[in-house]
């Protein structure tokens, strides 16, 4: 199947080439009711320059579960766009925000709220790096590369590994790398994971709101790629049960204290406040979570809150070098893969740099629960 899809992949591209006469194509992308990306496109008449030069544009909200049939028609703003690899030449990838029709916010768009949170605290120049782990499956369902009758060998070989047998889908990996490069995402690096057929890309550093923008255009690439492939890309924290790791999104942070000498003061306050908020950190932190954080596969109970120098088995760790050197970041690893990076990224902000009057990621979070 993953052939035929790559056949048709080639035939595409004679079209891919056509002279498009000036015109410029817009695929415009949102996350829908379930967290899941759309997209659809549309024809603009020049190149675009500016994101104020995007219209705006809507969709049928009752067949993504953001609206109801009565009054389905759901708004999208762009917010940012990016160079597009799949047509190339001008076109673009636009990431909108959605907007209801009295001119509220979506019950889905968590980034108006953390928006909100990082204007108000931009004095903070607060940083983040996300280490996003996925899993990939073949179009039958089962995990891509695996004996279809059985499992592989236990774990251990595949943590970035070479060679046969050691990783899978290398291709897909590859060409995801080059097209988040070409499109400008702040892409810094890859590596095949603990579980084999589990990947990991890193997005950052970023400042405030760009890093959730950038994670979720990277998932859409990654998607889009992976079909051309005929593979399913799953982000699911703990996809196969047993003794297999469960995927994760470290996040990494930084605010401009934590970054210079006698930083280290800065990092443990910070800590210490996310060891006070744990609980609503964690209803935040990605669905199922529960499954992937039990204390084993290098990660921390969901239930108590720890941290350390090195640590992969603590919620938050310190790199070796931080601790060292006396400033710089600190990873909070309890974030799942399937986070909403708006919420993680909001609530930290919020915790860490403080809570404003008209942005809370909590309250955020239980307005799209009601």
């Amino acid at each position: 199947m993953a052939s035929a899809t790559i056949e048709k992949t080639a035939i595409l591209s004679k079209y891919l080439d056509l002279d498009q006469r000036g015109a410029i194509i817009a695929e415009y992308v949102w996350i829908d009711g379930s967290g899941e990306m759309r997209s659809k496109g549309r024809t603009l008449s020049k190149k675009i320059s500016s994101v104020d030069e995007l219209p705006e544009w809507n969709f049928d909200g009752s067949s993504t579960g953001q609206a109801p049939g009565h009054d389905s028609d759901v708004y999208l703003r762009p917010v940012s766009f990016y160079p597009d690899p799949f047509r190339k030449g001008d076109n673009i990838l636009v990431l909108a925000e959605c907007w209801n029709n009295d001119g509220t916010p979506n019950k889905f768009n968590h980034r108006h709220e953390a928006a909100k949170l990082f204007e108000a605290h931009k004095s903070s120049e607060i940083w983040f790096g996300l280490e996003q782990e996925y899993t990939l499956f073949d179009e039958s369902g089962k995990v891509y590369g695996w004996p279809q009758n059985g499992f592989p060998a236990p774990q251990g070989p595949y943590y970035c590994g070479v060679g046969t047998g050691k990783v899978y889908a290398r291709d897909v990996i590859e060409a995801h790398y080059r097209a988040c490069l070409y499109a400008n995402i702040t892409i810094s690096g890859i590596n095949a994971e603990v579980m084999p057929s589990q990947w990991e890309f890193q997005v950052g550093p970023c400042t405030g709101i760009e890093m959730g923008d950038q994670l979720w255009m990277g998932r859409y690439l990654l998607t889009r790629v992976a079909e051309e492939f005929g593979v399913k890309i799953s982000l699911h924290p703990k996809p196969l049960q047993g003794d297999w790791n469960g995927a994760g999104c470290h996040t990494n942070v930084s605010t401009k204290e934590m970054r210079v000498p006698g930083g280290m003061k800065y990092i443990e306050d910070a800590i210490d406040k996310l060891g006070k908020r744990h609980i609503e950190h964690i209803k935040l932190y990605g669905a199922d979570n529960d499954l992937r954080l039990t204390g084993r596969h290098e990660t921390a109970s969901a239930t108590s809150f720890s941290y350390g120098v090195a640590n992969r088995g603590a919620s938050v760790r310190i790199p070796r070098s931080v601790a060292k050197e006396g400033y710089g970041y600190f990873e909070d690893r309890r974030p799942a893969s399937n986070i909403d990076p708006y919420l993680v990224t909001g609530i930290i902000c919020e915790t860490v740099c403080g809570a404003i009057a008209d942005a809370d990621m909590t309250k955020e979070f239980e307005r799209e629960s009601d």
